[in-house]
């Protein structure tokens, strides 16, 4: 029987060039002889021969299919048909082995309208749940079904080992002007690996790229997209979620351990193999727990092709890396730490993405996500590229990115990172490099109202949660809510403070006093925005030395004034961060490739260190004066920070209650200081709650034998005043006993 289609539809298929499969393949009503039948079309490159299935009064009817072209088209027509009917498909491939299936091309839309129009205009804030691969039935008929955007496409196919990764086979129902091509695959199921196989409009060239809305990949360096569905997981955090709307961080502790899990520890024994999610959950929150951080912060866990990139260089936003296990055991992580009472942070990369040729970048044979001009879309210094926030179905994907972690993964938090590069277009550009905005500023319009859209969003949906900038400028209101004229962040990383701090303590004693500015510079600024005080992991890389390491004096001075920064730290408002190693002292300058030193605890010197950290962590968080007024003045005042040639300086830190306070005074030399007076507030008994230099930290005892009492002696513009031993690079918190 000749076949019933235009030749031109037969190329186009065999070609794999066709723009729509659906119109040709699949049961068709047609006009034979002037009546009305049905021809079922099935593209099938590996089949010899072909049957369709039909069941009629409980009789299955085999009826052989036609060749109508050697590469692999077949048809059967139906002459005393009028309207499609069910059926599968048979295939004899060359070596006579048969098998049957369902035929993707018999079942219709899975978006529905609705949906194609959110896409399109870039309001489907739940677009993770319509994009990408997921399990789906239709009927009785089970299957996975897939759906991409690439608007400039002329073909896209699924491809995977269930094809032969032959882009002929199942390619895919374009949607329309939204660009949105759809697919039901029936009889696939969860752990099918796969890709999009895109051919371009505009130059014909084809290409793999791996799923942006994938769930799962497969462990790099391997590119492949998996079929995972991430629903089912049971829970055991309902009191902590239930409880985070309540929580107002803003006047609470946070003291956050901010981690890389491929190289917190690892399996010596298995070849130096990384700890999955489920071993990170025995191990690091329970350490977590004992040492007294609220939070834990994660470099980012999305899946990203190369290590060294840390996780910043991302190309599967939806996916937590296959490096250390599924995602449902990544959804067990967190569980624990809530189970804990430990809030999970994960630092967010909107600013760029790499260039990897299974990713993003070139996505349909255009500039899809990115800017096309590199003055705009290009990180020089990073070699990525940058997203093009103007366009409404990126902006789209990068919201939906951000609910997606906070909802399904119950995610407490999101540091963004490098936000001074979205809002600048001449960030690290020369002149003549970057494009001025439509008023002639530097200012990324697009950018600042993507960051603003995203913050609002994520607190109307998750109360309680919260979203931290890394913002290295002087841009005002980053922490400010959206409705005043800010960003809307929660919480703004001082990067300032950080700086100026170790570039401080980092100076022999003797020439601090010279430096005093960079010590107190921080003040002045402090309660401009709600800042965390992060020593983060970009400060132990690159030749910066560890946070030991960097540390003035002899092996004595190194570990006091290591005890003596983090004391300052705890004391000076702002919320806290500290990067995994530092909380022991590691010498060595951390590296992605090799585990922390944990060796070094055998060493009383860095169990000291450890120490100090967990009761400073236990001190914070039971101590309103030292978290519960952090960015307004009323929570700090200073009693003296003149005595620069003795490099002392003294400060009051209030709680709400004005009657709740703590002196804390800080001696910067390797000096003894006996009957050092400070003034204070009011009379009475001062207990020495705190002392860096106490020998369970590893230091001298030096100290004030549990406290001392006030005298009325007029002292610092205050009418009583104590006299303290200070002890030499030692830092002492006091405390009105009742």
């Amino acid at each position: 029987m000749p076949g019933t289609v235009r030749q031109d539809d037969i190329e186009l298929l065999v070609g794999a060039r066709h723009w729509d499969p659906f119109s040709v393949l699949g049961p068709h009503v047609i006009d034979l002889n002037r009546k009305k039948a049905v021809a079922v079309r099935a593209i099938l490159p590996l089949a010899a021969r072909a049957y369709v299935l039909t069941f009629e009064e409980g009789k299955k009817r085999r009826t052989e299919m036609a060749p109508i072209h050697p590469d692999g088209l077949f048809e059967a027509v139906f002459p005393h048909t009028r309207e499609p009917f069910p059926y599968r498909i048979e295939i004899v491939d060359t070596e006579g082995h048969r098998r049957q299936q369902d035929d993707p091309y018999a079942f219709g839309c899975v978006l529905t309208d609705f949906d194609i129009h959110l896409l399109g205009e870039g309001t489907h804030l739940d677009e993770y749940d319509k994009l990408g691969s997921h399990l789906f039935r239709i009927g009785d008929v089970k299957g996975v079904a897939f759906a991409v955007w690439a608007p400039n496409a002329e073909r896209v196919s699924v491809v995977g080992d269930f094809n032969h990764w032959d882009g002929r086979i199942h390619p895919m129902r374009n949607r329309g002007e939204t660009g949105i091509w759809e697919i039901f695959i029936p009889g696939l199921a969860e752990g099918e690996i796969y890709k999009y196989e895109i051919r371009t409009r505009a130059t014909g060239e084809v290409f793999t790229k791996s799923d942006p809305f994938a769930f799962r990949f497969e462990p790099p360096p391997r590119t492949g997209s998996i079929v995972c569905s991430i629903d089912g997981y049971a829970w055991g955090d309902a009191e902590w979620m239930a409880g985070r709307p309540a929580r107002n961080l803003l006047e609470g502790p946070m003291a956050v351990y901010e981690v890389h899990p491929g190289s917190w520890k690892r399996k010596n024994a298995e070849g130096n193999g990384y700890l999955t999610y489920r071993e990170l959950a025995d191990e690091l929150v329970p350490y977590v727990r004992e040492t007294g951080y609220t939070h834990i912060e994660f470099l980012p866990v999305s899946e990203h092709p190369f290590d060294g990139s840390w996780g910043y260089q991302t190309l599967g936003y939806f996916a937590p890396t296959a490096r250390f296990g599924p995602p449902k055991d990544f959804m067990l992580f967190v569980d624990r730490c809530h189970q804990a009472g430990i809030g999970v942070i994960l630092d967010w990369v909107p600013a760029h993405f790499p260039k990897d040729a299974h990713g993003l970048n070139y996505f349909d044979g255009t500039h899809l996500y990115e800017h096309a001009d590199p003055r705009k879309g290009e990180h020089q210094d990073w070699g990525t590229v940058i997203f093009n926030y103007g366009r409404r179905e990126v902006e789209n994907f990068l919201l939906s990115n951000a609910l997606f972690w906070l909802g399904k993964y119950h995610i407490d938090g999101l540091r963004v990172d490098a936000v001074a590069s979205m809002i600048y277009l001449d960030y690290s550009r020369n002149p003549g490099e970057w494009i001025p905005n439509q008023y002639g500023g530097n200012e990324n319009l697009e950018a600042i109202r993507f960051l603003k859209r995203m913050n609002e969003i994520v607190h109307a949906k998750f109360p309680g949660a919260i979203t931290i900038a890394e913002e290295s400028t002087a841009w005002p209101m980053v922490s400010r809510p959206v409705y005043l004229g800010g960003l809307g962040f929660t919480f703004k990383w001082n990067m300032g403070w950080m700086h100026d701090m170790l570039e401080f303590i980092r100076k022999e004693s003797i020439h601090r006093k010279f430096h005093f500015g960079q010590l107190t510079f921080s003040l002045l600024y402090a309660f401009h925005e709600n800042f965390v005080l992060p020593f983060s992991h970009d400060e132990v890389v690159h030749m910066k030395r560890g946070m030991l390491d960097k540390m003035p004096g002899d092996l004595w001075e190194k570990f006091a004034n290591l005890r003596l920064l983090y004391s300052y730290m705890y004391a000076h408002p702002g919320k806290k961060l500290l990067f995994m190693g530092g909380e022991f002292g590691q010498w060595e300058e951390w590296s992605h490739d090799r585990p922390l030193s944990w060796d070094l605890l055998k060493w009383e010197s860095h169990r000291g260190v450890q120490a100090l950290v967990r009761d400073l962590n236990a001190l914070y968080r039971s101590s309103p004066p030292l978290h519960e007024v952090d960015f307004r003045p009323e929570g700090f005042e200073w009693i003296d920070f003149r005595d620069v040639d003795n490099s002392i300086v003294s400060f009051l830190r209030k709680a709400k209650n004005p009657n709740d306070f703590i002196v804390c005074a800080f001696n910067f030399t390797p000096i003894l200081r006996k009957d050092y007076r400070v003034g204070v507030p009011a009379p009475g008994r001062y207990a020495e709650v705190f002392n860096s230099d106490s020998a369970f930290y590893d230091g001298f005892n030096v100290g004030n034998a549990g406290g001392v009492t006030a005298e009325p002696v007029p002292w610092m513009g205050r009418p009583h005043s104590v006299k303290l031993t200070l002890p030499p690079l030692g830092a002492l918190y006091l405390r009105p006993s009742p």
